[in-house]
């Protein structure tokens, strides 16, 4: 379950960060809630992208030593990254590693699938950046056309914590499945996959709780100010992506999404407001968590299995 905290240190605090960063929630409040969601999401549609990361990549079954070696990869270089307070792609890291053990262990690796992956990695930033984008003015507008001011401001604040709630929901329809898709490709697994999603959720709420705080404030603070406006609009630009992609199967980056929402505020402000080197910091790891990912994975698994 290291992946699962992993999952919770990085991607979990992009789902909260915009409230936390807005002030709407305390850290701690806005982690229980994204616990419970979190397990709804997985429960009740966390299994197609479970298949895609366990079985749509490496056809093949992947040996307990393959499993392990893809999750030790995927989860070192999330953490690496959780430590300098830079939110990168768990998503990435995982398809990387499991990529790598495939090739390394000669089995049917399906190229094609990697690459409508990437192609998704790509597009979800750009949808949310979008979305974001034309939420936002919507919003300012309908706040400036009738005039709502104090009662405005209430409906957002409910709306903001509301999808920080859906966006745990869909956090967990599509992240969970990094954490536990490569047990489900074990050959005859023995687990209960129910008792799986469950613990796999439970220590992302945990990841979270521990380790996630640093990841929220750099979302929620240090690429672009937040106001309760702006907070919606990425959230629920961010959620919406990761649960249409959840729903064709497809492990896209948390990362991503609500970095690219982010971006489509700054598009309206004026690029100036975004920070730029905070933004070349997350590019840089979102290029090398899936390349090292991969390569590390070939080399241990190689090592691993000629001692073994």
């Amino acid at each position: 379950m290291t992946v699962g905290g992993n999952i919770g240190a990085n991607d979990a605090a992009n789902c909260i960060g915009p409230a936390v960063g807005a002030r709407l929630m305390r850290y701690r409040t806005a982690v229980v809630m994204l616990a419970i969601f979190v397990i709804l999401g997985a429960l009740l549609q966390g299994g197609d992208v479970m298949k895609t990361v366990g079985k749509g990549i490496v056809t093949n079954p992947i040996s307990p030593l393959g499993v392990l070696s893809a999750l030790l990869c995927g989860g070192f270089f999330v953490t690496l990254a959780t430590f300098f307070k830079v939110p990168v792609s768990t998503s990435q890291a995982i398809v990387g590693a499991v990529a790598g053990v495939g090739i390394a262990a000669d089995l049917n690796v399906d190229y094609s699938k990697i690459i409508t992956i990437v192609e998704c990695w790509i597009l979800c930033p750009i949808l949310s950046m979008a979305l974001t984008y034309v939420l936002y003015r919507l919003t300012r507008w309908s706040m400036r056309r009738f005039n709502w001011a104090t009662r405005g401001e209430r409906v957002l604040t409910i709306l903001v914590m509301v999808t920080a709630a859906y966006s745990a929901y869909s956090l967990g329809a599509n992240n969970l499945g990094n954490a536990i898709g490569p047990i489900s490709s074990l050959g005859d697994n023995p687990i209960d996959m129910r008792y799986l999603i469950v613990a796999g959720a439970v220590s992302i709420a945990i990841g979270a709780l521990v380790f996630g705080k640093g990841v929220a404030r750099t979302v929620g603070k240090s690429i672009i100010p937040l106001d309760l406006q702006s907070a919606f609009a990425v959230q629920i630009s961010a959620a919406f992506g990761l649960h249409l992609f959840s729903m064709l199967g497809i492990p896209v980056s948390t990362s991503q999404a609500v970095v690219g929402a982010l971006l489509g505020i700054g598009l309206v402000h004026g690029i100036k407001t975004v920070s730029r080197r905070k933004i070349f910091e997350i590019l840089i790891g979102w290029v090398t968590a899936p390349t090292l990912s991969c390569l590390v994975a070939y080399g241990l698994y190689s090592l691993l299995s000629q001692v073994f």
